[in-house]
């Protein structure tokens, strides 16, 4: 079975991010051989006087595949690789939802959203946890961590939100140009302009050194613009600062 594995408020200014620490628990999931994995994605949360977060209140989550008796495994596994790479001082909180068996999967998704809008309590996260059959837990400190940690699998699920963690260098030729074709052989499914046009195949990018993808209809999505006449292709991948609103 499919379960979304989600966690915020495990760091500090000095420490370890929170987008590590998924990385973290994800690998020991895969080390037990308690699960498949796939890749963290990165979820910018509400930034509010009100709302506590060390410097940018963003949530992490990864989507995994195990076994439809280890649910229950899998909860303790990341539990405990969570409080024990959680720094002291923050306020860690852990979501593990069962896709398939969520009893209203536009109730999450809507919480994710308002999360990026509006303050939200830890009664209400808890309160829509158990309506939804959704493991939800504190780890730490206060515990708000718990808020955002369930934001962020709703905003997972919609498969409209969120970068993946971590920079991208794709293949390309000496000028640093890749077509379509050969980009999508190293893990990005569509390549796409800000306007949400589709390249083709034979399309050509500059890619330049590194890249960064975004989840898109449930895809990694490599964002381009056209290119400003200095490169021989068409094309060339939107940089970091113009993918913040994503």
């Amino acid at each position: 079975m499919k379960v979304l594995i989600s966690i915020d408020d495990t760091d500090d200014a000095f420490s370890k991010g929170t987008g590590e620490i998924a990385e973290m628990i994800a690998d020991t999931l895969v080390g037990k051989e308690l699960a498949s994995v796939g890749r963290v994605t990165r979820h910018q949360l509400l930034i509010h006087p009100d709302i506590e977060y060390t410097s940018h209140n963003s949530s992490m989550c990864f989507e995994a595949d195990i076994a439809e008796d280890s649910l229950s495994l899998v909860i303790a596994s990341c539990a405990q690789k969570l409080t024990e790479e959680s720094v002291e001082a923050a306020d860690p909180g852990l979501a593990v939802v069962p896709i398939d068996r969520l009893a209203d999967p536009a109730r999450l998704m809507a919480f994710g959203l308002e999360a990026k809008e509006r303050v939200i309590t830890k009664e209400e996260a808890y309160a829509l946890a158990e309506l939804l059959g959704v493991h939800l837990s504190e780890h730490g400190g206060t515990g708000i961590g718990v808020i955002g940690a369930l934001a962020g699998a709703g905003l997972k699920l919609t498969g409209n939100d969120g970068r993946f963690k971590g920079k991208f260098r794709l293949t390309a030729d000496a000028d640093g140009i890749s077509e379509v074709s050969q980009i999508k052989l190293q893990g990005v499914d569509a390549v796409r302009t800000l306007e949400g046009d589709t390249l083709q195949d034979q399309d050509r990018v500059h890619v330049g050194d590194e890249c960064k993808l975004i989840l898109r209809d449930g895809m990694a999505v490599l964002m381009v613009k056209p290119s400003d006449g200095a490169s021989a292709a068409a094309w060339t991948v939107v940089d970091r600062k113009a993918l913040r609103a994503f």
